[in-house]
């Protein structure tokens, strides 16, 4: 299946054939990484699903986008910036919305999920059009609480389907901010399967069957 003309350059991996209209899995790869990133991930993933894999906006360098820009705090760890993020996240929103008339797909099963940055812009999609969105993967990544001060639709959120995963060695996004994540996403009654696995700033095999269990269910 060839792209259709959305507002993110993305990756296609059609759905199996003889199920009328596909769920929908859109991925979104981390800071300084591509499209190709997690598209790797598609032969793992249910063949039911439509699956599309989007470019980042902000160009790094060639080969190297990100979905906004990041900083760090006197401590060390990662400060988003929450104006661009939230940016970013009406235009992911947007891509998700198009693609599902552009592809065909089924509007009530549509998930979201991402790797590191990515992980934010998946939360951040769905809690700026949870109306979109049936389920959503954060893959150690970070949901800044702050958000909670100004999203349009938190009564949307409630018993909505999150999985978080996160490495207990991660070095580069800690595990801090895998259970400030699931704190945050706790206050906001969703319905939260979280799990820790002894991994790095990767997505381990065990963290793989996990993810590839939970998209199965939905």
């Amino acid at each position: 299946m060839e792209p259709r003309d959305l507002p993110l350059h993305h990756l296609v991996r059609q759905a199996a054939p003889g199920h009328g209209s596909p769920p929908l899995l859109v991925l979104f790869h981390g800071y300084g990484s591509n499209e190709e990133d997690l598209f790797g991930l598609t032969p793992y993933i249910d063949p039911r699903f439509l699956v599309l894999s989007a470019r980042a906006p902000l160009v790094l360098m060639p080969g190297m986008f990100a979905w906004f820009e990041i900083g760090f705090t006197p401590d060390g760890a990662i400060a988003v910036d929450d104006a661009q993020a939230r940016r970013a996240a009406g235009l992911t929103a947007r891509f998700v919305e198009e693609a599902v008339t552009a592809y065909h797909a089924d509007p009530s099963r549509v998930i979201v999920a991402g790797f590191s940055q990515g992980g934010t812009m998946a939360a951040l999609t769905t809690f700026a059009r949870p109306d979109l969105v049936a389920g959503t993967a954060v893959l150690s990544g970070i949901v800044p609480a702050d958000i909670l001060d100004e999203l349009p639709d938190p009564a949307g959120l409630a018993a909505k389907p999150f999985l978080v995963l996160h490495g207990t060695a991660d070095q580069v996004v800690s595990v801090a901010h895998g259970r400030a994540t699931r704190d945050v996403l706790q206050q906001l009654g969703v319905a939260l399967t979280y799990r820790e696995f002894p991994m790095a700033h990767e997505i381990s095999l065990d963290a793989l069957l996990e993810l590839t269990a939970w998209l199965g269910e939905r």
